[in-house]
């Protein structure tokens, strides 16, 4: 009997001018391709990368650009959560960000991780 796969939760606080914000969504979506649901919950600075325009230029290569890796995460049935406070401290709307971007407490995150699923911090 085939088991569910197992739910990642990827959390990041560093923005686009970090590598560690590429890094992070080459392996979220690692984890579609390996037939996982994922989910990034971006706290503190990452609430920058999904701020329209803030990611567009960034590209820290050998890794795809960070603005078609974020894209390719939602295509694929990734889910990108903006932490709620984080989000008003920057004086952010849902209108300032990205299509497709949740702005949700942790309580999102706190579902996944009661039910079991793996998290990974960036």
């Amino acid at each position: 009997m085939a088991q569910d796969p197992r739910e990642l939760v990827v959390l990041m606080t560093h923005g686009a001018d970090h590598e560690l914000s590429s890094v992070a969504f080459t392996i979220a979506c690692g984890g579609l391709t390996a037939g996982m649901p994922v989910s990034a919950f971006l706290t503190s600075s990452a609430v920058d990368l999904v701020r329209r325009g803030s990611a567009d230029h960034t590209h820290v290569a050998p890794l795809d650009p960070l603005m078609a890796l974020m894209t390719d995460f939602m295509a694929r049935g990734g889910t990108i959560y903006a932490c709620t406070p984080c989000v008003k401290a920057r004086g952010y709307t849902q209108e300032d960000l990205i299509d497709g971007v949740v702005i949700s407490g942790a309580s999102a995150i706190h579902e996944r991780l009661k039910t079991g699923a793996a998290s990974l911090s960036f």
